[in-house]
């Protein structure tokens, strides 16, 4: 998940890239999912307001229980 928009990836596409990685790693207990550098690729962080951080760490929240249970 990116950190660097506000953009909200859909869940599906979100599983697509757990299943790309469950490739080359199982998905337990080695695969975990969060957001790319917790909101802040740089010192002074990405413009993304914070309901947009809330509604991307939902999403993370929603696919996680989905995918791991």
């Amino acid at each position: 998940m990116t950190s660097k928009t506000g953009a909200l990836e859909s869940k599906d596409q979100l599983k697509r890239r757990i299943d790309e990685a469950a490739k080359f790693a199982p998905l337990r207990p080695a695969l975990s999912f969060r957001p790319q550098c917790g909101f802040a690729s740089t010192e002074e962080g990405n413009l993304l307001a914070e309901d947009e951080q809330w509604a991307k760490l939902g999403r993370c929240v929603e696919v996680a229980r989905e995918v791991w249970g």
